[in-house]
């Protein structure tokens, strides 16, 4: 794959193992949006429940919201220093709200 600005040109590998790493690439990427795109998406769910005032939703999506990041770090979507502060932090904005 070659970037050229915008522009992205896939050239096909010509070697049996760069066509496999090829298809590994693109399965993991998949995977990779997967699991960017579950995490985000939980703590974007926890911070309206918070801003809303709605603490118990809020608990149940910050559980979820746990666990998207444990995944995401644990199959190095994500750094675990980066998963642990993102958690840190959010559980801070909920703990806040409830007093």
């Amino acid at each position: 794959m070659i970037h050229y600005g915008y522009f992205v040109i896939e050239t096909m590998p010509n070697q049996d193992s760069a066509r496999k790493s090829l298809r590994q690439t693109k399965k993991r990427a998949v995977r990779n949006k997967v699991r960017r795109e579950a995490y985000r998406s939980a703590i974007k769910q926890t911070v309206k429940a918070t801003q809303s005032g709605a603490q118990e939703d809020a608990k149940k999506f910050a559980t979820a919201a746990q666990k998207a990041l444990d995944k995401a770090a644990k199959t190095r979507v994500l750094n675990r220093k980066t998963a642990s502060r993102k958690l840190s932090r959010l559980m801070k904005r909920v703990n806040a709200k409830a007093k």
